[in-house]
């Protein structure tokens, strides 16, 4: 079984700093307010999987997170 992933932001922390966006473009994109959102459902690929936790950890204000199933 495969084990998945998928990214959050909690918009209440963010301040718009974009280091996820940054870090993992291809994960997160900047909202009308630069600040950061997951790309569709937030889902991540396995080979972005890396990406996600760089995100996570580069967060200023620790409103990335992920969880797995």
């Amino acid at each position: 079984m495969m084990w998945r992933m998928n990214v959050h932001v909690d918009a209440d922390r963010c301040q718009g700093h974009g280091r996820c966006y940054l870090t993992a473009p291809g994960l997160f994109e900047a909202d009308d307010l630069g600040s950061g959102r997951p790309i569709g459902d937030g889902a991540v690929p396995v080979a972005l999987q890396h990406d996600a936790r760089l995100a996570v950890a580069n967060c200023p204000e620790r409103a990335v997170s992920f969880e797995g199933t």
